[in-house]
């Protein structure tokens, strides 16, 4: 087959945003110009043909459409995070991670939609409204990196930039079917994300790759990394039978999450049996007792304070965003009538944080934090991986997550752990919705669960193109 060109690729990426944007709304501002323009510099580059290889070590990603969550900065975009109040930004630089995927040659489309201040599992905003699910618009997207999961799986670009406190690389990826890697923590810098995280938050938040095809995620990460991918092991080669398997199936039965759904539960048998079936390894079933508590310890540690003493930073001073401070029962009954440039989900998030949980039980759910994160360490150790569910259910309706708040538990334990997790997609419910799972290591280990993402990929048949867009 004849070698496309660059304008050709960000051409077809172009009509593909253009024909099925209006169906998920998950692109909510583009750069369609400037990219053919760059698309046109990139030909002209490799038509003046200074090598291949020459190329392809300066520029790893040349010519490689990419999207990126609306809450990084990219230069000359909008970068509102949701907010009404700063509906009138516009980024004049890049944040540190775009800047490098540009500086390796990636072409950015335009920038995804996220929940409100990136802090809720449906990507839905007073700003540019909501992103619907391909497999069925009547979905979520998960988030707060949904538009980005949304428009991945709607074959609107390559690859994408997405950030994750609790889960909201892996959510969206889950949900829409595509792969997503939380790497370890302090490995990919965050910078000129709004909101950044401050005090212990800033070792929770995680930057990293969101893609329809498992063997992007490892480029990705080393151009995304920088220098800090020296941290890493990405040059070790796997042997994936000398890999010690562990398995979970649900979290013990948490009273504030629902219970993992039958098709979830069938996906990660599937996975188990391959995996001993193909590679002869023994899959370890393991109860892990304080995941049960995984909601309370993500809470408990994201509200504590860092060693310097710094609390983090209000939800309500967010909202506000440099003005007044948003009161939470004020705005709740603004909402009700139609008047508040709030989502529903943040104002309930803001009035959540008044009510702080007493100091004493607190520390206790710090303290259990920090053995759970001993425990795992030791269980995984330098060549273990665990199979966890990425959620309790599959993509649900519009509007339901409000009805079950702390199901993002399943993904935020592995932040407040700094484990590296990567999301990978199984093929489709009975009812046609991405089935998926999470595969975690211990810290720094990031090359394991990539290794494994890509060979449950050719096993299970990774991404599969979505039928209603």
């Amino acid at each position: 087959p004849r070698p496309v060109t660059c304008i050709e690729v960000v051409e077809a990426y172009v009509e593909r945003i253009k024909e099925v944007n209006p169906l998920i709304n998950a692109v909510v501002k583009d750069r369609f110009e400037e990219a053919l323009q760059e698309a046109r510099q990139v030909d002209k580059l490799l038509s003046e043909g200074p090598g291949d290889d020459y190329l392809e070590e300066k520029f790893p990603l040349l010519g490689v459409p990419i999207t990126v969550k609306e809450a990084f900065s990219l230069h000359g975009m909008p970068n509102t995070s949701g907010l009404v109040n700063r509906r009138n930004v516009i980024a004049t630089s890049d944040a540190t991670v775009v800047s490098r995927l540009k500086q390796a040659g990636a072409i950015p489309l335009g920038v995804t939609n996220c929940s409100e201040l990136c802090m809720w599992y449906e990507s839905s905003n007073r700003v540019y409204g909501r992103t619907n699910n391909p497999y069925d618009l009547q979905r979520i997207v998960g988030g707060s990196s949904g538009g980005e999961g949304s428009a991945l799986a709607a074959a609107c670009s390559v690859i994408g930039v997405g950030s994750d406190i609790g889960g909201s690389i892996r959510m969206p990826a889950f949900f829409n079917g595509v792969f997503g890697h939380k790497p370890t923590t302090g490995v990919v810098p965050n910078d000129g994300q709004f909101p950044n995280a401050r005090g212990v938050r800033t070792s929770f938040l995680c930057t990293g790759p969101m893609c329809r095809y498992a063997e992007d995620l490892e480029p990705m990460l080393r151009v995304m990394a920088g220098p800090g991918v020296n941290k890493l092991k990405l040059n070790e080669k796997v042997s994936l039978e000398k890999i010690k398997f562990h398995c979970m199936d649900h979290d013990g039965g948490s009273i504030f999450v629902s219970p993992v759904d039958k098709e979830i539960l069938q996906a990660q048998k599937k996975v188990v049996e391959h995996l001993e079936g193909e590679l002869g390894v023994q899959v370890q079933r393991v109860a892990i007792h304080k995941m049960k508590y995984s909601f309370q310890i993500w809470s408990a540690m994201m509200s504590s304070k860092d060693s310097d003493g710094q609390e983090a930073q209000l939800f309500t001073d967010l909202l506000g965003d440099h003005g007044k401070p948003v009161w939470p029962l004020w705005e709740l009954m603004k909402w009700l009538v139609g008047m508040s440039s709030h989502t529903l989900p943040a104002i309930g998030k803001a009035g959540g944080k008044l009510m702080k949980l007493n100091p004493g039980g607190n520390a206790k759910l710090v303290s259990m934090g920090k053995s759970l994160q001993e425990e795992m360490e030791a269980l995984l150790g330098p060549d273990g991986v665990l199979l966890y569910p990425s959620h309790p259910t599959i993509a649900p309706r519009h509007h339901s997550p409000i009805c079950m708040p702390f199901n993002f538990a399943y993904t935020a334990i592995f932040n407040v752990l700094g484990l590296p997790v990567t999301q990978c997609p199984l093929g489709l419910s009975s009812e046609g919705l991405p089935l998926g799972i999470q595969l975690v290591a211990a810290s720094y280990n990031d090359h394991l669960t990539l290794a494994v993402a890509r060979y449950l990929e050719e096993a299970f048949g990774g991404w599969v193109l979505p039928g209603k867009v």
